[in-house]
């Protein structure tokens, strides 16, 4: 359980937010690489952190990431024309280019020397992983940026589902460190089966195990923490366990245990106090490996124009209860919610915008869940004190973390598993 102080230090990042403070210290996903392709094309409306951002591509193929309002009288630039090398706002023609400056104001003289004395807010990005970047932070904090966990090489299979969400970014990211949930809201598309490890078809996940109350261990590390979710195997359960472990890498990023087929994360990027935008990812380095960007779309009922609108809002949604099937629950399927990243939204969505955790009632297989809270707010405590944001000094190679699946030999130390050799995971 929280207090309602510490549950708004967690969860609330619009404005001076300590919290959001923290996440301006980090390099940010603000929209999908996919959006923006073409060159002097559609500018993009996105949301940071309570901010207004337009995204675009100008005519030389750069990216910028700018105030989505024009800075003469704070019309959106997203309606703007993308021509030419910037942004022109359709108000009264002002333009801006990539790095925010004001190339031509046709509604002023020319001789005024107004265009030279008006920067328009813009942010650094990089394009990376399948998606735009940007950093919001104090510039001379900038660090440089570096390759996310699922995208380890430029030559990565990244295929990804975005979905808005109604809900704080701490419950999804929350619900994306829960492994015990796995069993009971997920058991339809999960099922038990005797195979050798987590398996991937075009319908399911199948998984070695039928246990529902896994024992959780955690270890911090300077990037977040590692922990393992230990169950019993079908087979071999008297010599073996079934151990799936999990990455939290601060501060909004969740490395899931993969399956046969492709590697799986999750990214929470706050639009503001009380929704996300929920990044599911799907990835594999392996020469034919991964899943195809519209398979696994559709595997997740997270298509756009079928299961979302053109910004990325669920057509299925608590309003319309989600169109959850009372006949197939009769029939079998335990949730009635088709995709299960829908599945998980209909449980972060209906705690409320922002989860009153003072009323929870906690056990064991919230370990994980508990500790999350914890160092965060921990870690919010010491930014607003002048400390560094968790994760900008941890020496982490972040292309190099992985998570882990698998059977093992009881007694195999979780904490070697899915380590690379060269990943310095050492802990607080």
């Amino acid at each position: 359980m929280l207090t309602p102080q510490d549950n708004d230090l967690l969860c609330r990042v619009e404005g001076e937010a300590p919290m959001g403070r923290l996440m301006r210290r980090h390099w940010i996903p603000v929209c999908l690489a996919e959006e923006v392709e073409e060159s002097d094309g559609t500018p993009v409306a996105a949301r940071v952190l309570g901010e207004d951002l337009v995204v675009f591509r100008d005519s030389e193929g750069r990216l910028g990431v700018l105030d989505a309002h024009c800075p003469h009288r704070r019309a959106s630039l997203v309606l703007g024309r993308n021509e030419e090398g910037g942004l022109r706002c359709l108000y009264h023609g002002w333009k801006v280019d990539v790095e925010g400056n004001v190339l031509e104001m046709a509604s002023e003289p020319a001789a005024s020397g107004l265009c030279s004395k008006v920067k328009h807010l813009s942010y650094p990005c990089e394009e990376a992983g399948g998606f735009v970047w940007a950093y919001m932070g104090p510039r001379e904090s900038m660090p440089a940026f570096e390759r996310p966990a699922f995208a380890p090489t430029p030559q990565a299979r990244v295929s990804i589902v975005k979905v808005h969400v109604q809900a704080n970014w701490a419950q999804i990211l929350e619900g994306a460190i829960d492994s015990a949930h796995s069993s009971s809201l997920h058991s339809t598309d999960m099922p038990p089966a005797r195979v050798e490890g987590a398996r991937a078809t075009d319908r399911a996940w199948p998984r070695p195990s039928t246990d529902k109350a896994p024992r959780l261990q955690l270890q911090e590390t300077a990037f977040g923490f590692r922990y393992a979710a230990i169950r019993r195997p079908i087979v071999n359960s008297a010599t073996h366990d079934y151990i799936r472990v999990s990455l939290f890498v601060a501060p909004f990023t969740v490395l899931i245990p993969p399956n046969n087929l492709y590697n799986l994360a999750n990214v929470n990027v706050p639009i503001d106090d009380t929704s996300t935008m929920f990044y599911f990812i799907a990835w594999s380095d392996a020469p034919g490996g991964g899943i195809d960007v519209e398979a696994w779309r559709r595997f997740c009922g997270a298509q756009p124009g079928i299961d979302l609108d053109h910004r990325w809002r669920k057509k299925r949604n608590w309003d319309n209860f989600y169109l959850q099937d009372r006949q197939a629950m009769k029939l079998g399927n335990f949730t009635g919610i088709r995709g299960i990243p829908m599945q998980d939204m209909a449980m972060w969505e209906t705690m409320g915008p922002v989860a009153d955790r003072s009323k929870e009632r906690l056990g064991a297989s919230d370990l994980a869940i508990v500790e999350f809270r914890r160092i965060m707010v921990e870690a919010a405590r010491a930014f607003a004190a002048g400390g560094a944001a968790i994760g900008t000094d941890s020496g982490i190679v972040k292309a190099q973390l992985r998570s882990f699946e698998g059977i093992v030999p009881k007694g195999t130390d979780w904490r070697t598993l899915g380590v690379t050799p060269h990943a310095e995971l050492a802990a607080e």
